[in-house]
């Protein structure tokens, strides 16, 4: 039993192991380690927390001072002393003691109550109290001050839209927010609500109206962009979408409205104003976001970059030892992909790359020898059949000829039986072609040409043949006996009750020679051709078409060869490529 050698070189396995180590494992294991599980999500949460807490403080403060505003209704609302006065009818000195000494104070306590400055406006029934007004509205409407108010005749309101469109009342409930007259255009909001007779529980009878107006700076002054970051916009829209406040730049599309492009540049939040029915819309650059955690980006460019040049060093290294050996291996096996097979790997060297170039290259040089063999075979098989094919076909032409030239003897039409005797010497001529395997394709055409003009003389009318011919084509070279097999495919399949009908092309395109064999018979089934060449066992289908199909792919490559498309009802076309070889003796 033989020692067992001694491994001299490190294993391609060892390798590629240590480079994977290197290149792969430990950059991503840092990267993700460092970058995305430990800091990056975590201050993204941790910011984004940070802004829905500020705007919620920003949302709570709101909804502060609109319950400071409801309840200063409520003094009002629930009054009721207030509710007796308004509903008793007064005379002389009752009308000045009720209206001077407990509504005008009590209207002036309750604004006063307020913690912002409001416009109290307090319509009445009762036309037995007097109207008693500052005019504040109508001189200064933008100006409020705590203790303004007005007390007017409920005529003053009663064919205005927004009065006869509040909803009915529902006791305790029934209030209303909304921008009536000139307050949308003076910055102003208004508080909307009825003061009813609670005795009339069915209807709840109404004794005054309500309006208490609000500066909407003094309600939202607690929306400030600032408190989120440099960049953002805050913004308070209506039901209609239209910016009624805003606190930061302005994005807008069209006057009053939020430009929707901007959305997908920033981190747009939505919260719900309550009473309002209003939203409140907030802004955020991107960017905000992003600040926090460039420290943390900065470490990962830093370990991408030490990551990098361990990847270009190593890798230069690593691969400049593997490259140029599985480069040579990888050029010889296209090389045997394409057919050359006596191409050679040169290596010197004990490893695997030593035996892979030992085996391919005992592998290049038995397939090469075995292709040559194989090759030289099926050329003779081929030559064979074709000899048998040809030895099979010519008698049987000729019969049917010598037959036909005979008939016409009989008949007496010499011009014919001349033309035809002429066509039938020339197609054998041509047929035989001193033994050559190789000839022109005018010499081909020739042939073919005389093989149509004998069914022409043959047939008369019944046949009909248009040519388009290339000249510069003719002059080439190709095997023989490609076309006639053809077209004697035509005269046995494609009769129709008019005859015979056929046109033959022939081309030449890119260095090809394209030859078209059409005729508009019966056509022919998609199992046919598939037969005639792929054919079935015991099945002689299209034996004349393949044979011309395998004879050109064993001489000029796969490339070249037959291909039949056909179509029932309408015709078949057979379509045959070869390479536009010059003639041997112009090489």
């Amino acid at each position: 039993m033989e020692p067992r050698q001694k491994l001299r070189f490190i294993p391609i396995g060892y390798k590629m192991m240590l480079s994977y180590c290197l290149l792969i494992v430990v950059p991503l294991v840092t990267v993700v380690a460092i970058a995305s599980t430990i800091y990056v999500t975590s201050i993204r949460e941790q910011t984004k927390n940070n802004i829905n807490g500020t705007l919620q403080q920003i949302t709570d403060n709101i909804t502060y001072k609109l319950d400071a505003a409801i309840h200063t209704s409520r003094l009002l609302y629930h009054d009721s002393k207030l509710i007796f006065i308004l509903k008793q009818k007064h005379e002389g000195w009752d009308e000045y003691d009720n209206t001077a000494n407990y509504l005008l104070p009590k209207l002036q306590d309750t604004i006063k109550s307020s913690n912002l400055p409001a416009l109290l406006s307090f319509y009445i029934h009762n036309k037995t109290l007097y109207e008693v007004y500052s005019l504040k509205r109508i001189a200064v409407p933008y100006v409020l001050t705590n203790g303004s108010f007005d007390l007017y005749y409920i005529d003053r309101i009663k064919d205005t839209a927004w009065y006869m469109e509040f909803p009915a009342e529902e006791y305790g409930h029934t209030m209303r927010w909304a921008q009536i007259e000139d307050d949308a255009e003076h910055g102003l909001i208004s508080l909307l609500r009825r003061v009813v007779d609670v005795r009339e529980f069915r209807d709840f009878k109404e004794l005054a109206f309500m309006r208490i107006t609000y500066n909407l700076s003094d309600l939202f002054h607690s929306v400030d962009s600032e408190k989120i970051g440099e960049g953002s916009s805050i913004y308070i829209v209506n039901e209609q979408g239209e910016i009624v406040y805003s606190s930061g730049e302005l994005l807008l599309a069209a006057p009053n409205q939020i430009d929707s492009d901007y959305y997908s540049e920033h981190i747009v939040l939505e919260e719900s104003l309550p009473y309002l029915n209003w939203k409140l819309i907030t802004l955020i650059p991107t960017t905000i976001i992003e600040k926090d955690i460039d420290q943390v980006r900065t470490v990962t460019v830093i370990v991408g970059i030490a990551c990098l040049i361990v990847f270009i060093m190593v890798g230069y290294f690593l691969s400049g030892y593997f490259s140029k050996r599985v480069g040579k291996i990888v050029s010889v096996l296209s090389a045997f992909r394409e057919g050359e097979f006596h191409k050679r790997m040169n290596y010197k060297g004990n490893d695997e790359f030593g035996m892979i170039a030992k085996a391919l290259n005992d592998m290049g040089k038995d397939t090469e020898a075995l292709i040559d063999e194989v090759y030289l075979t099926n050329i003779e098989k081929k030559e064979a059949e074709l000899e048998s094919l040809q030895s099979q076909i010519n008698p049987h032409f000729l019969y049917n000829t010598l037959s036909s030239i005979s008939s016409l003897a009989k008949f007496g039409e010499v011009e014919k039986l001349n033309r035809m005797v002429i066509d039938l010497s020339k197609f054998y001529r041509l047929t035989l072609n001193d033994g050559k395997h190789l000839i022109l394709l005018r010499d081909e055409w020739a042939q073919a040409q005389a093989y149509i003009n004998i069914q022409r003389t043959k047939y008369g009318e019944q046949l009909q043949a248009w040519y388009d011919i290339d000249p510069d084509a003719l002059d080439c070279e190709t095997i023989k006996l490609i076309l006639q097999p053809i077209i004697e495919n035509v005269f046995e399949h494609a009769w129709t009750e008019s005859g015979v009908r056929m046109r033959v092309i022939i081309q030449k395109a890119d260095k090809k020679v394209v030859i078209k064999i059409i005729d508009d018979g019966y056509g022919m089934h998609p199992d046919t051709i598939r037969q005639i060449f792929d054919p079935l066992d015991q099945l002689n289908v299209g034996i004349g078409i393949r044979n011309v199909d395998q004879r050109i792919k064993l001489h000029y490559g796969k490339p070249y060869g037959v291909s039949i498309f056909s179509k029932l009802g309408i015709g078949t076309t057979v379509l045959i490529i070869i390479p536009a070889n010059p003639p041997i003796s112009a090489k």
